[in-house]
């Protein structure tokens, strides 16, 4: 698992664990703004504009603190190249959903680093399975979370399921678009897929940069990789499941785009029209079929979603805020009013992608 390209490259989310992690807007800001701003009331657009209805937060991010200091003292991370927000506590959580009228978050864990052996990853998985339990547990009602996953390593990962979705009540797995540039949809992981269509699994999925750029290095000069690159990434994991039939092969399997999709929704005529290009070749129908069959979330701020509905039914879209990595004024004051005033959902439809479609999607998040 070590010697693969991904696994020594790419944590979690696909991070390059050389460089500090960038993901979504604001993560150069200081800890200290952050952490003000998450617990700061008067953040215009907080309670009063938000929390008549209830929401369930389907794409928000978490560093375990003790993972943090397992992979300090193991000398797998350095501390200080790790985003400002990872240091944000659950008081700052809860702070910041109060104001956002979210009920519930679902914990999408983040743990970057270099691990050198399967054992070790484990290790890492479990301590932060275990403090995401503990979050979950001491705030009843407010908190589910996500096994995550390293596909690379399918022995762990296969572990991982067994013990995150068998044994501590996880609602879900999160995965990473590609590890090491194997996309999601690849043969390579279909053993694993294999398992969690047993579990019937929700699968999360999460973007980062592009494989094969030098750690630390942008893209474009002057352009964060997740103002383009990311949306990117999630399109080309899209397109590979719909080219490999990933929802035909595991049809129990319930898989969520972040950020509405990057650009699928965009390009769905181009996959209808082109797809016979593909290897093996795509039929028209067949995108419309996955299209209408993934899930996505509102992390964004997204594009208006009459392009997105275009292609996709109402019930199928979740809310996300990807807090903290995108700061709390993004999120009240940006993506929040965008979705609450876009013509093209309707009052129904908001309601369900606040918290009716998360909880037919996952009942257990009824009890959680």
């Amino acid at each position: 698992m070590t010697d693969s390209a991904s696994t020594s490259r790419l944590g979690l989310l696909g991070t390059p664990t050389d460089e500090p992690l960038t993901a979504a807007a604001g993560a150069a800001a200081a800890a200290e703004d952050l952490v003000g701003l998450a617990r700061d009331s008067s953040v215009p657009g907080g309670a009063e504009a938000h929390a008549a209805l209830s929401k369930i937060d389907m794409h928000h991010h978490f560093c375990a603190p003790e993972w943090r200091e397992w992979a300090a003292r193991h000398g797998l991370v350095k501390p200080e190249k790790l985003p400002p927000w990872s240091r944000l506590d659950t008081e700052a959580s809860i702070g910041f959903m109060d104001r956002a009228g979210i009920t519930t978050a679902v914990l999408k864990p983040m743990l970057p680093a270099r691990y050198r052996s399967s054992a070790q990853l484990r290790e890492a998985i479990n301590i932060t399975l275990q403090s995401m339990l503990e979050v979950a547990s001491s705030h009843p009602g407010r908190f589910s979370f996500y096994v995550p996953l390293f596909l690379d390593d399918p022995d762990a990962s296969s572990w991982a399921v067994r013990r995150g979705l068998g044994q501590l009540g996880a609602v879900g797995v999160n995965v990473t678009a590609n590890y090491g540039g194997v996309y999601l949809g690849d043969p390579a992981y279909d053993r694993v897929f294999h398992e969690l269509n047993d579990h019937c699994a929700v699968v999360d999925t999460h973007p980062h940069n592009l494989p094969d750029g030098a750690p630390g290095a942008v893209t474009v000069p002057g352009i964060p990789n997740f103002m383009c690159d990311f949306l990117l990434d999630t399109t080309r994991a899209a397109v590979n499941m719909i080219v490999h039939r990933t929802l035909d092969r595991f049809p129990d399997i319930s898989v969520i785009l972040p950020h509405a999709g990057g650009f699928v929704p965009y390009i769905a005529g181009r996959l209808e029209a082109l797809g016979r290009f593909c290897d093996p070749p795509l039929e028209p129908a067949a995108v419309g079929d996955h299209l209408r069959r993934f899930y996505y979330d509102t992390a964004g701020p997204m594009a208006g979603a009459a392009t997105l509905l275009d292609h996709v039914p109402a019930d199928h879209i979740l809310f996300g805020t990807d807090w903290p990595a995108a700061p709390a004024d993004t999120v009240t004051k940006l993506a929040l009013p965008a979705l609450e005033s876009d013509p093209a959902f309707s009052a129904d439809q908001l309601r369900g992608i606040y918290h009716g479609n998360a909880l037919r999607l996952i009942p257990q998040l009824a009890s959680v």
